[in-house]
C-alpha cells in the first residue's frame, strides 16, 4: 500500500477539559440532589449554589473545549477518517441518551403496568393490598399519595400541546438549515437555524410557565407521590436536554455568522442536528406516555 493511501490523523495534545467536565458534572449531581432534597423539606442549605457552581464550570468548559474544537477544525487538522470518528462517537453518545431516558420511561411503566395494578389487588394480591393501602384505587394517573394528600392531573391540552407544535415546527426548521448548508445557501441557512433557536426558546420559557402553573394552581409538586416525581423527573431532564440543544445551536448559529461550514465541513452543524431531533423524539414520547394516556 502506497503512502497516498494513507491519511494523518490528528491526535490532540493533552487537554484539562475532561477533568473540568467531571468537576462541573459532580457539582451538579450534589448539587441538584440536595437542592432537591432542601426544596422538599423546607428546608435552607448549600445544594441550590453549589448546583449553580457546577452550572458554571460546565459553561466554562464547554466554552474551553469548544474553542479548541474549532481552532483545529478551522486550521485543518481534522482529517476524513477523523470526521468517520466523530460521526461514530456522536451516535454513541446519542444511543446512550436513548438508554438514560429508556430508563425514566422503564420506571414509568413499572409504576403504571406493575405497581398500581399490584397495590390494587391484582394477581390474586387483596389482602397484601389491604394492609399496605387501605381503599386504594388502581387507576393512573395517581393523584392520590398515601398520606391522603390529592393533586391534579397534567392534561395534555393547552401548554404541553402548544409546545409539541413548537417542538415539532423547531425540527423541520432545523432540518431545512441543514439542507440549506449542504446547498451552501447562507441567507437561508442564517434564517432556519434562527427560527430553529427561537422555537427552542420559546419551548423552555412555556415550560417554565407550565411548571409554575403545576406548583401554584395544581398542587403538581415532587411531593405529590409516584406521579409528581415522574412527571418533574421525565420533563425536567427533557426540559435540560433541551437547553444544551438550543446552546449548541446557539453556537452553531454565531459560527455560521463567522462564516463557518461548508457542504465537505460541517460536522459539528451535523452533530448539533441530530441532537436536537433526538430531543424532539423524546418529546413526542412524553407527550404521549406522560400527558395524554
Amino acid at each position: 500500500m502506497s503512502e497516498q493511501q494513507y491519511q494523518k490523523y490528528y491526535v490532540p495534545a493533552q487537554s484539562p477539559w475532561p477533568f473540568v467536565g467531571a468537576v462541573a458534572l459532580f457539582l451538579i449531581a450534589v448539587g441538584a440532589g440536595n437542592f432537591v432534597i432542601e426544596t422538599t423539606k423546607g428546608k435552607e442549605g448549600f445544594g441550590g449554589w453549589i448546583l449553580l457552581a457546577g452550572l458554571v464550570v460546565l459553561f466554562y468548559m464547554l466554552i474551553g473545549w469548544f474553542k479548541n474544537q474549532i481552532d483545529e477544525s478551522m486550521s485543518g487538522m481534522h482529517s476524513e477518517q477523523l470526521g468517520r470518528s466523530y460521526r461514530q462517537g456522536m451516535s454513541w453518545f446519542i444511543f446512550s441518551e436513548v438508554m438514560f431516558f429508556a430508563a425514566f420511561f422503564g420506571a414509568l411503566f413499572y409504576a403504571r403496568v406493575i405497581a398500581v395494578p399490584w397495590l390494587g389487588g391484582a394477581s390474586n394480591n387483596a389482602m397484601t393490598a389491604e394492609v399496605l393501602w387501605p381503599g386504594f384505587e388502581a387507576i393512573w394517573p395517581l393523584v392520590k399519595t398515601p398520606d391522603g394528600t390529592t393533586t391534579t392531573a397534567m392534561g395534555w391540552f393547552g401548554l404541553p400541546l402548544a409546545n409539541t407544535i413548537i417542538l415539532l415546527t423547531s425540527s423541520v426548521t432545523a432540518h431545512f438549515a441543514h439542507v440549506a448548508l449542504e446547498e451552501n445557501k447562507r441567507g437561508r441557512l442564517k434564517l432556519m437555524l434562527g427560527l430553529t433557536i427561537l422555537l427552542g426558546l420559546c419551548f423552555l420559557g412555556l415550560q417554565v410557565e407550565e411548571y409554575v402553573h403545576a406548583y401554584r394552581e395544581m398542587g403538581l409538586t415532587l411531593q405529590s407521590g409516584v406521579y409528581g416525581n415522574t412527571f418533574f423527573m421525565l420533563t425536567g431532564f427533557h426540559g435540560l436536554h433541551v437547553t444544551l440543544g438550543t446552546l449548541l445551536l446557539i453556537i452553531m448559529f454565531f459560527r455560521v455568522l463567522k462564516g463557518h461550514f461548508s457542504p465537505q465541513n460541517q460536522f459539528a452543524f451535523q452533530a448539533a442536528s441530530w441532537y436536537w431531533h433526538f430531543v424532539d423524539v423524546v418529546w413526542v414520547l412524553l407527550f404521549v406516555f406522560v400527558y395524554i394516556l
